[in-house]
């Protein structure tokens, strides 16, 4: 680049980067805690994988035919695949308003697989739950997850943990039960999931039931309920003391016994001979789940307890694994519709770097977060940004996400994190931030910049034109901010 004829000045050539790579190269703090180590004996990942894949095979073969069978594919069969799963219909038998499968596909696909509709039913909700399909409002397509199946151990890892957390949707409980006591089942699972743990090894199902009922208890007294089920009336004396009361283990026993089954059907633990076991890979997803609570007890700016955006401030100066370490933390201690919507806020502020955080979190919050995410694609401020998440939660490679954006719409996300880089970064990341624009010179960039109606435009211009060395370009620069200032 020369300095004397900077309207022929080139600008390298390379993808835009989003408001993420800002932090990224402001951020040199080292990480605050080691990387944790799982206990001794666990085995290596590569190991858990394989049972992990054991475990989701059956999904993963019904994910992959409806993706070879059913997706969309050139000449005769298009026709015939437009309505059906990844195709973008669900008219004529693909799959329901809910991702379900119609009787004719169940049936197509039992065939081909030499399974029973109703196996293949039950895979196909496991690959929804696992991550092997996706569903879209009424369409299913495959996850990225299936792509990544055979070469990336830590993607099928994922994929088993979301179906382990999922234990209770893939085996509803117990006809006859009452709804809130199955709550409190489910809620009390975790504590006796860590007990298993820590036991490291077979531990009495009774000895568990006392747990349970500890637990429950606890429960229930938070909420200043009186205990579930009939209570005790007066005493008379000529009553056996059999009579006297009801023990609660009537109730939470056979909750216990549902809960236990349906756990080692995911993987998770082994049960036989009155005791339960937890498998390794259950084991280590119970220690991974620990881990998660120890960082956000630990997190050095209680981070946890901030609204969003002075959670997103404070992570600002992490870099990028503790801070989706410090979201994962935060996301956990709130219901996920308040938190989204809670990030959303924060991200229509003035605070640019913010915005950008805002939707890393959102990623880590994964597909809850897209019809909020999707609502708000109409909003100038946050559509680049909206676009590039749904582009990535669609399958597309992140490195190419950006190909989604419109030439105004890459330019707006440019000068916006530009503004975030004069606003938290130092000069020299700012001159480097030139060479992510899309414009091939510096007088289009700055004409496409004029013409994108961004708020921040001059200020962006004229901190740039301080920062940049060479005089002739920060001359250009300045013109431009002037002429953006007068209303040119």
């Amino acid at each position: 680049m020369t300095s004397r004829i900077p309207r022929d000045s080139r600008l390298r050539l390379v993808r835009p980067r989003t408001l993420a790579a800002a932090p990224r190269a402001m951020t040199q703090r080292p990480a605050r805690r080691p990387a944790p180590r799982p206990p001794e004996g666990t085995p290596a990942p590569a190991e858990l994988a394989r049972m992990a894949r054991a475990v989701l095979a059956g999904a993963a073969r019904v994910a992959r035919w409806a993706d070879a069978t059913l997706g969309p594919a050139p000449g005769p069969r298009r026709e015939r695949d437009s309505a059906a799963p990844g195709s973008g219909s669900t008219e004529n038998g693909g799959s329901g308003a809910k991702g379900t499968l119609s009787d004719a596909i169940a049936q197509q696909a039992a065939t081909d697989l030499s399974l029973t509709p109703d196996q293949v039913r039950a895979d196909w909700d496991i690959a929804r739950l696992a991550g092997l399909i996706e569903v879209h409002g009424d369409t299913a397509r495959p996850g990225w997850r299936l792509r990544a199946w055979n070469r990336d151990d830590s993607a099928v890892l994922r994929g088993w943990v979301a179906f382990f957390d999922a234990w209770s949707i893939a085996h509803p409980g117990p006809d006859g039960q009452e709804p809130s006591a199955v709550a409190e089942v489910v809620s009390a699972m975790p504590q006796v999931l860590s007990f298993l743990q820590l036991s490291a090894g077979p531990v009495p199902v009774p000895q568990l039931l006392d747990l349970l009922e500890q637990r429950v208890t606890e429960l229930r007294t938070e909420r200043c309920e009186i205990p579930y089920g009939p209570q005790p009336g007066p005493v008379d004396s000529s009553e056996s003391p059999a009579e006297d009361s009801a023990p609660e283990d009537t109730a939470l026993a056979p909750l216990l016994d549902w809960a236990l089954h349906a756990l080692a059907a995911v993987g998770a633990l082994t049960c036989a001979d009155g005791q339960a076991t937890l498998t390794p890979l259950g084991s280590w997803a119970v220690w991974v789940k620990l881990e998660q609570i120890c960082v956000a007890a630990q997190s050095p700016a209680g981070n946890i307890e901030q609204g969003a955006e002075d959670m997103l401030r404070g992570c600002a100066q992490l870099r990028p694994n503790a801070a989706r370490a410090e979201y994962r933390a935060w996301l956990a201690a709130r219901p996920v519709g308040s938190a989204v919507t809670e990030l959303l806020a924060a991200a229509r502020g003035e605070d640019a770097l913010s915005r950008g955080l805002a939707f890393e979190a959102l990623r880590v919050v994964g597909a809850p977060a897209e019809p909020e995410v999707r609502a708000v694609a109409d909003e100038t401020p946050l559509r680049p940004y909206a676009l590039l998440w749904l582009a990535e939660h669609d399958g597309h490679d992140p490195e190419d996400a950006h190909l989604v954006l419109t030439r105004e719409e890459a330019t707006w996300l440019w000068v916006d994190t530009a503004a975030a880089v004069a606003d938290h970064g130092e000069a020299p990341l700012l001159v480097r931030h030139l060479e992510s624009a899309v414009q091939p010179t510096v007088p289009a960039l700055l004409d496409e910049v004029r013409a994108v109606g961004h708020p921040r435009t001059v200020q962006v211009l004229v901190a740039l034109a301080a920062a940049h060395p060479d005089p002739a370009l920060a001359k250009a620069v300045r013109r431009a901010a002037f002429q953006v200032h007068r209303g040119g």
